[in-house]
């Protein structure tokens, strides 16, 4: 297939890329800058988008976005995350809907921030959006694809949980103080975190591009989500390390503000129902030796 990929650069997207070149797939980046090199490109805050015009387009892969833990959660760091995700979003989805040749499928990202803080609640993907900066995000988020699927095309939530790898995302973040003996668990450590490994984030979306009865919500986690306390107790034991330094939920409030209370003392139960429904086989299914894997290839 020619697959088309937004946000190619991150860690899902470079990965991600690779691997579908690996197995014989034309890759096709879109660029925020044009470039001769470059067949596509984009320019959100002017609503430009320039896509190839003689080798139509498959799929797409929508990963673009503000980074959500960039910064502390002001009014307009806030602002950037809703339009990076709204704005770009509904460009991409409007110039699909007009091409002559459409793509059979779209993936678009959005997160299990959908559901908000629920708890220890069980949640798949029917369950009711939740309450919260990060629910009204991503439900803006996915509203904006409906161009795309008014015109015929199969769309795809990828409603991603946390990605553990050691290349990026929050793992890396977390090593320096667990190793110095300086790790613990987060407030009560209680709220859920629906996490999920690279290389298995990676085998869902090749999986998604093949099945084409997925459409709409889709939970791309582990089927086994874990408390803040239990991932703590699990990454300490990798590393061989103490992890006794519990950091008070008010501290982190305080530091971090909206950031800390959605991010760090929220959670979510979320599991992959339509995932495992169709019939997908997850690499890494417990936490301790999934950690215990990602650390050993390091």
């Amino acid at each position: 297939m020619h697959i088309l990929i937004t946000g190619s650069s991150g860690l899902v997207g470079s990965a991600l890329g690779d691997a579908l070149r690996r197995g014989r797939h034309d890759i096709t980046s879109v660029s925020r800058q044009q470039q001769p090199s470059e067949p596509a490109f984009w320019d959100i805050d002017r609503q430009l988008i320039h896509l190839p015009q003689d080798h139509p387009i498959d799929a797409v892969i929508h990963l673009a976005g503000e980074n959500i833990a960039r910064s502390r959660w002001t009014a307009s760091q806030k602002h950037r995350i809703l339009t990076s995700r709204v704005q770009g979003t509904r460009l991409l989805c409007d110039t699909l809907a007009s091409l002559e040749h459409k793509p059979e499928c779209l993936i678009s990202a959005s997160a299990v921030g959908f559901y908000g803080n629920q708890n220890e609640r069980a949640l798949d993907e029917s369950s009711p959006a939740g309450q919260g900066f990060l629910a009204e995000v991503c439900q803006a988020w996915e509203t904006a694809t409906r161009p795309a699927s008014d015109a015929g095309i199969r769309v795809v939530h990828a409603r991603l949980g946390v990605v553990l790898d050691r290349q990026g995302g929050m793992l890396p973040r977390m090593l320096l103080p667990f190793r110095l003996g300086l790790g613990g668990p987060l407030g009560h450590g209680r709220q859920y975190l629906s996490w999920i490994s690279l290389t298995d984030v990676v085998q869902c979306f090749d999986f998604i591009l093949n099945q084409s009865e997925l459409q709409g919500p889709v939970n791309i986690t582990s089927p086994n989500p874990v408390s803040n306390q239990t991932f703590t107790q699990a990454l300490a034991r990798a590393l061989h390390r103490p992890a006794i330094l519990r950091v008070p939920g008010f501290a982190i409030e305080w530091g971090l503000g909206d950031l800390g209370r959605e991010l760090l003392l929220s959670g979510q139960n979320v599991l992959p129902k339509k995932l495992l429904q169709a019939g997908f086989e997850f690499k890494h299914r417990e936490i301790q030796p999934t950690l215990e894997d990602i650390l050993r290839k390091a």
